[in-house]
Order: C-alpha cells, then sequence, then structure tokens
C-alpha cells in the first residue's frame, strides 16, 4: 500500500516529481487511516513560498487536527481545492484525489533527501 515511485517524510506526507518539474504531496495511506474520518482542511494560498519543514495548513478529522508541512522549499503553484469541499477524498484516495499542494521546488534535490518507499515502511514498524 506503499507506492514505490514516490518519496516520503517522517510527518507520513508523500511527494511526487511531477512531469512538470513541480512536486506534487499529499498526506500518506497510513496518515489518513490514523486520523480517522477526514472533516475539515486548510491548505496554503497559490504564491505562498514555503520552507522545508514548515506548517502550511491543518487536516481535521472526528479525532484530531493534525497540521500539514511543506516537504520541500518552493513556491505553491496549485492548491487541491476539492478537498476543501471534499475533505473525505484524502480517506477515499490519498495518493490521487486526495492529494493536497504542488510547489514550483527552489532546489529539487531535496526531494532526494526525503524516504524512499522502503524507508518509510520501515520508520512505520
Amino acid at each position: 500500500m506503499i507506492p514505490d515511485h514516490l518519496r516520503y517524510t517522517n510527518e507520513h506526507e508523500w511527494a511526487l516529481l511531477t512531469e512538470t518539474g513541480n512536486v506534487r504531496f499529499g498526506v500518506t495511506h497510513h496518515a489518513q487511516g490514523a486520523l480517522g474520518d477526514i472533516v475539515f482542511v486548510t491548505l496554503p494560498e497559490v504564491g505562498t513560498v514555503l520552507e522545508v519543514g514548515q506548517s502550511c495548513g491543518e487536516i481535521e478529522s472526528t479525532k484530531s487536527v493534525s497540521e500539514i508541512f511543506a516537504p520541500i522549499t518552493g513556491e505553491v503553484v496549485a492548491r487541491n481545492d476539492a478537498v476543501e469541499t471534499s475533505p473525505e477524498s484524502i480517506n477515499a484516495d490519498p495518493y490521487g484525489n486526495g492529494w493536497l499542494v504542488e510547489i514550483a521546488p527552489s532546489d529539487s534535490e531535496q526531494l532526494d533527501a526525503l524516504l524512499s518507499a522502503a524507508a518509510y515502511e520501515a520508520s512505520l514498524s
């Protein structure tokens, strides 16, 4: 259930280098399962410049509120507004329709510093 083609953070987020060179990210299947039913999401605005590790939004579930952290440094170029109106899409499809934000990286090599699927899986045990 942990896709091999993605990179991961210790904060249970995934990151994907897109064909355009941007980095799309969201929360992992493990994270959405731990959160339970997601009921509310706030995302950063397009044009916001984020630093790696910076809090950039929140996911609220029936159990708790969790911060969203930027996996890399860069400018927000897209946000998935659909998750704000249908936050349950994160539970249903965290690696697809439940993506959160796309960033134009200031240093795409930061992606290499993130965990591989195997390393992320090992961190869960």
